[in-house]
C-alpha cells in the first residue's frame, strides 16, 4: 500500500497526538524502556561536543553535517518508507519525547513506529552506547532555536 505525503503526514501527526495524549509513547508503542534513556542535556557542553562526534560519525551520512535530512524527506520511497528527516527545527524529531527519541536511535525506527508505518530508520544498539546516544541527541537538540528547546521539554514532561 503507497501512502500520499500528506496521507503520511497525518498518520505521524495521529501518532504524535496518541503520543501526547496517550500518556507517553512507552504506553502506546513500548512494553519496556530500551536502555538508560537519561538527560538529554543541549545545555552540557561536553556533552554536546561528544554528540557532535557521535552525530558526524554515525548520523551525518544520513541526516547531514548541516542536520538537514535527505531532500523529498516528505516523500514516501516506493519501498514504503520515508528518505530521513531532517534533525534541525524542520523536522519533527523535536515533536518528540527524549524517551521516544532514544529509543528509535538505539532499537531502530519500525520497533516504535505506529502500526503500518514503515520506517528505515537503523538500529544502532550494536554500535552506540547509550551515553552515545543521549550525547547525539543531546547536540542535535542544541541546534534547535530556544523555542524549540521549550517547546520538545513541554513534551517530555507530558509524557512522564
Amino acid at each position: 500500500m503507497k501512502i500520499s505525503g500528506t496521507t503520511a503526514l497525518i498518520l505521524a501527526a495521529g501518532a504524535a497526538i496518541v503520543i501526547v495524549v496517550g500518556g507517553g509513547y512507552m504506553s502506546a508503542f513500548s512494553p519496556k524502556p530500551a536502555g538508560n534513556a537519561g538527560n538529554m542535556d543541549s545545555g552540557n557542553a561536553i556533552l554536546v561536543a561528544e554528540g557532535e562526534t557521535v552525530y558526524n560519525k554515525s548520523c551525518a551520512k544520513c541526516h547531514g553535517v548541516d542536520l538537514k535530512g535527505k531532500p523529498n524527506w516528505r516523500q514516501q520511497k516506493p519501498d514504503g518508507a520515508f528518505p530521513p528527516p531532517p534533525q534541525d527545527e524542520t523536522g519533527h524529531s523535536w515533536h518528540h519525547p527524549d524517551r521516544m527519541l532514544f529509543d528509535v536511535v538505539k532499537l531502530g525506527g519500525q520497533a516504535v513506529a505506529p502500526p503500518g508505518f514503515k520506517s528505515a530508520m537503523p538500529a544502532f544498539a550494536n554500535k552506540l552506547s547509550d551515553k552515545q546516544i543521549r550525547a547525539a541527541l543531546s547536540y542535535i537538540k542544541s541546534r534547535w532555536p530556544k523555542v524549540i528547546r521549550i517547546r520538545q521539554e513541554r513534551i517530555n514532561r507530558q509524557a512522564g
